[in-house]
């Protein structure tokens, strides 16, 4: 956290340059000393300051200043830091002055000129004050903050990266935060400009894009070299081991994610069935807590950075970035994970992010404080993000195609619902419509059973529908299920698409694609088990193949 400021404004030079001196000489180890010759020039600190997420703790202005006086200063400079301590510097002359303003302005204390010895003078005072303003004093959030408005999808698009990359951030509803209009005015924002991303430093972007954010707050998203050893697409939990046990085996590794280390994995509330963590933890902390192994083994995350091709050149694989650039490496794991399956009925492609999300269940949470919630879907993710949101929703309204959900949930999640009064779950039920103009307004649920729907008004709803994974990009050397999951080992006579011809006199290794040296694993994988268990188990043992691989170079 930066120092508090004390701020002092007065249009002598001379005047001005000793107080400055006096105050840093007293205070310049614990505070900022801050200086202006205007009153207008010290507006313009103060809302300056105010961007960056500073704080003020003392205000000190002369009085007699020409276009604006120190009362007048203090009036306006007190609307932004409402909690600073407030002194005036006055002549004798101007002592009634300085008194009405002990009324009119909440002046804290006035000091007559000349103020030497400031050991006796200047100093008891400031300190009276100072102290009196730290006994009160709660730090303000150190970080960025992002002005919204929460149906926009933009702004929910910014919150979830920042989220899902460990960024810690406030949100401004622009509709409900008093401070959120305070700081478009001090930014001098031009309409339209939201969401507003607003940096520690002050700087502050309209609506930027996950790139711009990323190399703002120092993300790495270009890689330090053309060559490694392996290169991994993708950073779920698949990826993610095979980046920890690449590295630390000796392997120049780069991990390529398109938005966040941890995959849809790292977006779940709570994940209790996972070896060696007996009361569960977030997908967020799983993600943190792999990525800070991975680093420390030395590999180079990209976020975001996204793959956009793969080819062959002579024994190297290449792959090829968004922004044009090329990696070259070895041996590649693609590692891409699912997204979540879009639900087609009508409304709701064009309120996603207004309303409607796919997955977010950490990121919206708290927006939907004392609101009914609908969630779609009926396996673990669904019944995590149910949980999670029964912390703050008044209700949720789980809606689940099937019979029941003992087909496809586990049995220990089953159990957390039905003993949670404020969740309810709909069987036979599916949103056939969603209704809204700029935001989610109402759902029609339809019962498969007796085909009766209702309209039910409705402000949340998120969507945790099954998979389809990202692997348009690879071409057709890669062969994959008519689904889209990639092919390995020996899953690979399953394919009837056309494709090169095994070149190799051994047989694929398990994990291996119809390209040699380049193997798939996790929830991408036709076949793969979709747990994060076997996402990290997979990635763990494909590094052995990649070993086996490149001893045969």
């Amino acid at each position: 956290m930066s120092k508090p400021a004390i701020l002092t404004v007065d249009d002598d030079a001379e005047v001005l340059q000793a107080i400055a001196r006096d105050l840093r000489q007293q205070y310049g180890d614990r505070y900022r000393i801050v200086r202006a010759n205007s009153g207008q020039d010290a507006l313009e600190a103060v809302q300056q300051l105010k961007l960056r997420n500073d704080t003020v703790a003392l205000f000190l202005a002369d009085q007699r200043m020409p276009q604006m006086s120190g009362v007048e200063f203090l009036e306006q400079a007190t609307a932004v830091f409402p909690e600073a301590k407030r002194a005036l510097l006055t002549a004798y002359a101007d002592t009634d002055a300085a008194i009405r303003a002990i009324n009119a302005a909440h002046l804290d204390y006035y000091l007559l000129k000349p103020w030497d010895p400031p050991v006796e003078k200047l100093y008891p005072v400031l300190d009276d004050l100072l102290n009196d303003w730290l006994a009160h004093f709660h730090p303000e959030f150190q970080g960025i903050r992002v002005i919204g408005d929460r149906w926009s999808a933009n702004s929910h698009r910014i919150k979830d990266f920042l989220a899902r990359n460990q960024i810690p951030y406030r949100w401004l509803d622009v509709e409900r935060d008093a401070d959120a209009q305070k700081l478009l005015t001090y930014a001098e924002a031009k309409t339209p400009c939201l969401p507003l991303v607003l940096f520690a430093d002050g700087e502050a972007q309209p609506n930027p894009d996950n790139l711009q954010i990323a190399e703002k707050i120092g993300l790495q998203t270009q890689a330090a070299n053309p060559f490694y050893d392996l290169v991994i697409v993708g950073g779920g939990p698949g990826g993610l081991a095979a980046a920890v046990y690449g590295a630390s085996e000796g392997l120049r590794t780069v991990m390529i994610e398109r938005e966040a280390p941890g995959g849809q994995a790292g977006t779940s509330s709570r994940i209790e069935n996972y070896l060696g963590f007996p009361v569960g933890l977030s997908g967020s902390d799983l993600a943190r807590r792999a990525v800070t192994q991975a680093k420390r083994f030395g590999v180079e995350i990209l976020t975001p950075q996204e793959a956009t091709g793969i080819r062959l050149k002579d024994d190297y694989r290449v792959v090829t970035l968004a922004d044009g650039s090329e990696l070259a490496s070895h041996a590649v794991i693609l590692a891409m994970g699912v997204s979540w399956r879009r639900l087609n009925v009508p409304g709701t492609e064009r309120l996603t992010g207004a309303g409607v999300y796919y997955g977010a269940a950490q990121t919206e949470a708290i927006a939907c404080q004392g609101e009914e919630v609908f969630v779609v879907g009926g396996a673990n993710s669904a019944g995590q993000a149910a949980m999670y949101f029964s912390r703050f929703a008044s209700k949720v309204v789980m809606l689940v195609r099937g019979e029941s959900l003992t087909k496809s949930m586990s049995q220990y999640l089953i159990e957390q619902i039905d003993a949670t009064d404020n969740i309810e779950v709909w069987t036979h039920s599916s949103v056939i419509e969603a209704k809204g103009d700029s935001n989610l307004e109402a759902l029609t649920i339809q019962n498969s059973q007796t085909g009766e729907a209702q309209i039910l008004p409705a402000k949340s709803l998120f969507i945790f529908i099954g998979a389809r994974p990202y692997t348009d990009w690879l071409g057709e050397a890669i062969t994959r299920d008519e689904r889209g999951f990639i092919l390995t080992g020996p899953d690979q006579t399953l394919s009837h698409q056309t494709a090169a011809p095994w070149q190799l006199e051994r047989a694929p290794y398990l994990l291996e694609t119809a390209v040699p040296g380049v193997f798939a694993v996790g929830d991408v994988r036709h076949g793969s088990v979709k747990r994060v268990a076997s996402g990290v188990g997979e990635g763990s043992i494909c590094v052995q193949f990649v070993h086996q691989y490149l001893s045969n170079l």
